[in-house]
């Protein structure tokens, strides 16, 4: 994180709801993309935080993760500008942070919706060829032309409808009820990529939770469409959570492929500290995650399953894993 990070933060702190400087480099205030909790207006899990010169934003409410420049652009187009104009002046291509004002909800509290009202993907052939084409089924999930006035239909999140576009639906859903949603972008200007809507903070933020055995275990994945190809498998659909008290006993963490990560290596070794089974992949693997290994012509299953460790061997392979 530069000066010039630092002093772009500190012009939009004023917006950002119960924000404070939690340490060097590193800031906490509400998300005001997804607008935190709704019920508990102290909660505040957005981030803004510095890696070497640039700085990243990231929600563990919603899940955005975004560079502070696209999170700038995001809340306010202007001092964007005006940001990438300065970096740019003195020879950096732009810094990874994004700011947002939160959103302003003068909405009544919203009675909460039992099933989704939209098209399946299959019926939209952009959405259903991009399905398709990673080898999932569009059955199983539907499609928002405009996806802001779909999420305000289920649960007021935008005062703002300007610039709405179009994600495919995922549903959430626990003990037969919906409880949320998951919209992916399919434009990669469109950021946050993922964005996760629950009905109640109290509910599990996870996808596949209704379709597993509990007493057997049970793979857990960055994402949705990750866990569609593995048996016995849920997504995690943002921070990484107690899965236990949701009744998972024996889970088993089956992270991206990115050894080079420092957030994944982080989770890897926290799991691993907690006493939980991790998946290490096999060093010959180079897609990045479970969806393009099955494109490359992967038995993930059989890879996921002979590749599990626990306790010290874990923390061998973890390190092997690593130096790749």
């Amino acid at each position: 994180m530069d000066l010039i990070d630092s002093k772009y933060i500190g012009l939009v702190s004023s917006r950002l709801s119960k924000f404070k400087k939690v340490k060097s480099n590193l800031y906490n205030f509400r998300c005001p993309i997804c607008g935190d909790s709704q019920k508990q207006k102290n909660k505040a899990r957005g981030y803004i935080y510095g890696i070497k010169i640039n700085s990243n934003y990231k929600c563990h409410n919603c899940g955005a993760s975004m560079s502070f420049n696209n999170f700038l652009k995001t809340i306010d187009p202007t001092l964007q500008k005006q940001y990438s104009m300065e970096k740019f002046k003195e020879g950096h291509s732009g810094g990874k942070n994004f700011v947002v004002e939160e959103p302003k909800f003068n909405f009544d509290p919203p009675k909460f919706k039992t099933k989704i009202d939209l098209p399946l993907a299959f019926k939209n052939s952009r959405a259903c060829e991009y399905l398709t084409k990673r080898k999932l089924n569009p059955a199983n999930y539907y499609y928002a032309e405009k996806f802001k006035e779909f999420c305000n239909f289920y649960k007021p999140t935008f005062d703002n409808l300007k610039k709405d576009h179009s994600r495919i639906i995922i549903p959430l859903f626990y003990k037969n009820s919906l409880v949320g949603f998951q919209g992916r972008s399919l434009d990669p200007w469109i950021q946050p990529k993922y964005l996760t809507i629950m009905f109640h903070d109290e509910s599990p933020k996870i996808y596949g939770l209704d379709n597993i055995r509990r007493d057997a275990p049970v793979f857990i994945t960055e994402g949705p469409f990750d866990s569609t190809f593995l048996l016995n498998s849920i997504a995690m659909c943002g921070a990484d959570s107690d899965v236990r008290k949701w009744g998972v006993s024996t889970p088993v963490w089956v992270y991206d492929n990115e050894p080079r990560s420092k957030e994944i290596t982080t989770r890897i070794s926290s799991a691993i500290t907690r006493g939980d089974s991790v998946v290490i992949w096999p060093t010959g693997i180079k897609e990045k995650d479970i969806n393009d290994m099955v494109l490359a012509g992967h038995d993930v299953q059989s890879m996921v399953e002979s590749n599990v460790y626990d306790g010290l061997k874990a923390n061998l392979k973890f390190t092997n894993w690593k130096r790749i």
